[in-house]
């Protein structure tokens, strides 16, 4: 009886230790599946030539838009005051209007909710079409 029980356990601990590597097996072929699909391509030579002329394009963007006068919001009259001089790489216009309006804090502080309000308005309703019998 004893010898029974003894091959019951053995065979089930061989069973459960080829559940078990079977398992693992499974678990690590769906692991490299996934990140054999997930993988992204290489990056060739041509592509990063793209993605190097299409940071300078957005970085030269970038300075344009900080170093010139421009609509921001045109309905709401929102401009861009340039941030930095173009030649001298110093403050521009705006930060001088920055420096210039918080060197009374007090001051700045109730006007800033005034500007906040404007600049996020919802923008004035279209006007509606006359009717056909107008």
């Amino acid at each position: 009886m004893s010898e029974l029980r003894r091959v019951k356990s053995g065979s089930a601990l061989i069973a459960y230790s080829i559940a078990v590597i079977g398992a693992f097996l499974i678990v690590g072929g769906l692991v490299w599946v996934m990140i054999s699909y997930t993988r992204p391509e290489p990056l060739g030579a041509e592509r990063a030539t793209e993605r190097k002329k299409a940071l300078t394009e957005l970085r030269s963007a970038n300075v344009d838009a900080l170093s010139t006068y421009g609509w921001q919001d045109q309905a709401r009259g929102v401009v861009r005051l340039p941030m930095m001089d173009k030649e001298s790489g110093g403050p521009g216009r705006s930060m001088e209007l920055a420096l210039k309006l918080w060197q009374n804090p007090a001051a700045a502080r109730s006007n800033l909710i005034a500007r906040v309000e404007k600049a996020t308005a919802p923008a004035p309703k279209a006007p509606e079409k006359p009717s056909q019998f107008e």
